[in-house]
């Protein structure tokens, strides 16, 4: 089966400045699947952020970023429009994961992670 690179790559969303210390996301560079595998992409949180939602999108060469869902902290996730059953979202203390069940070749692609926040009951 062949091989090919799933690339993670960092992508931090802006913060409201002087509100709170910025997080910090950390993920892997790249990572490899045969085609029929399954991939946990992981996204880690600095630890004094450990309750913020992280968003993961998917961008395919030559194509716009896909939101592919939000993952919470508790593990709930929410898919974007369009994605399949085989992806699917948790999370363990910091860390906030993206999984792909029987990869496919379309799979192919840069998967980037952001990060949000509650204020008052709402995304921030």
């Amino acid at each position: 089966m062949p091989l090919f690179q799933l690339l993670v790559v960092f992508w931090q969303s802006l913060a409201f400045l002087g509100f709170c210390a910025l997080p910090v996301l950390t993920q892997p560079q790249s990572a490899s699947a045969s085609l029929g595998a399954s991939v946990k992409l992981t996204c880690t949180l600095s630890s004094e952020h450990s309750n913020y939602f992280v968003h993961w999108y998917q961008q395919r060469p030559g194509k716009a970023p896909q939101y592919v869902m939000k993952v919470n902290s508790d593990g709930s996730h929410s898919k974007g429009d369009g994605i399949p059953s085989r992806f699917s979202g948790s999370s363990s203390g910091v860390d906030r994961y993206l999984t792909i069940s029987n990869i496919q070749s379309e799979d192919e692609a840069e998967y980037y992670c952001g990060e949000s926040h509650t204020i008052d009951g709402q995304d921030g």
